[in-house]
């Protein structure tokens, strides 16, 4: 008989990084609960993994998830997946949907009606990857807490 082996003395270990993710179909909601989700996600970050968020950051989390999905309901033919990472440098938001289009980015124009999803995500974001899966695409937004904080 194989015994587990024996736990260390001391605090216990921790890996620092919070995970939440969930799904949606082609609904109109759909954005709106994943602000909601993003929303809990940034007040666990700050209760579970002692991070300092601003209020700006918070509200920029919440708007590059609205992005996303209001994008990917927009033009992905089925279901998507968002994921939430969070650790104490920041917030990784990776999106998988099932259309393998590829996100355009329009030249800034104030007087353009729509198309400003990409634009705001790419100003927001301390970086943004798009890549063709098997079953779609994925896009991965990275938002950076400041230095310092």
């Amino acid at each position: 008989m194989v015994q587990d082996p024996a736990k260390p003395a001391g605090a216990p270990v921790s890996v620092g990084v919070l995970y939440q993710a969930a799904h949606y179909g082609v609904e109109h909601r759909a954005a709106g609960e994943a602000r909601q989700m993003a929303d809990v996600f940034v007040k666990e970050l700050v209760d579970l993994l002692v991070v300092p968020v601003s209020e700006p950051f918070a509200y920029d989390v919440a708007l590059v998830v609205t992005e996303l999905l209001t994008n990917a309901n927009r033009y992905a033919p089925g279901p998507c997946l968002l994921e939430l990472e969070g650790r104490r440098s920041g917030v990784r938001l990776p999106l998988w949907d099932s259309s393998t289009a590829l996100p355009r980015l329009f030249p800034r124009d104030p007087t353009r009606i729509g198309g400003h999803g990409m634009e705001i995500i790419n100003r927001i974001c301390a970086e943004v990857r798009v890549e063709r899966v098997p079953v779609g695409k994925r896009i991965r937004a990275t938002l950076c807490l400041p230095a310092g904080l």
